[in-house]
């Protein structure tokens, strides 16, 4: 798989917005495509670095420590989904570890490479960063809905439980 034709043929999808070849060329330019096998760790709980990382195919798993040496899988990230968008932005730490199920591929975008096209591409970065607002608004209403499928399943509203 070429990295720069992989980047160039999802950035449009990846980004759904109207993303011109030029754009492309400068976030391949940007990205970094990332091979994972089974069981590889793309980034650990309470760790913190500015990557975001976008899952291109495979399958890659949320997990949390449970205490004890147990862990809980979260959410299992499709393709398109955007992974560590806070310790990008902000530096905080990971709230789940990421790992591998099978082979996988993701791409990963430092916080340095972003700012370095602020000068000579603000509307592309502006694009990034509206795809990172959107997933994380995504992200809230999924857990949005949870709360509530829970609370009414805990206090047997609604009839459905």
């Amino acid at each position: 798989m070429n990295d720069v034709l992989e980047v160039t043929t999802t950035c449009t999808t990846l980004l759904k917005e109207n993303i011109n070849e030029e754009e492309c060329r400068v976030l391949a330019d940007a990205f970094q495509l990332r091979k994972l096998a089974l069981d590889d760790v793309l980034l650990r709980e309470g760790e913190k670095d500015d990557a975001l990382h976008i899952v291109i195919d495979g399958d890659i798993i949320a997990t949390r420590d449970a205490g004890g040496g147990e862990h809980v899988t979260l959410h299992h990230l499709k393709p398109g989904e955007v992974a560590g968008a806070m310790g990008f932005i902000d530096g905080s730490a990971h709230s789940a570890s990421l790992s591998a199920t099978r082979d996988s591929h993701v791409l990963t975008l430092h916080r340095d490479a972003l700012e370095a096209m602020l000068d000579d591409h603000p509307h592309l970065v502006y694009k990034v960063m509206k795809m990172i607002v959107r997933s994380v608004h995504g992200t809230m209403l999924h857990m949005n809905r949870q709360f509530v499928e829970m609370n009414n399943y805990i206090m047997k509203e609604h009839g459905r439980y």
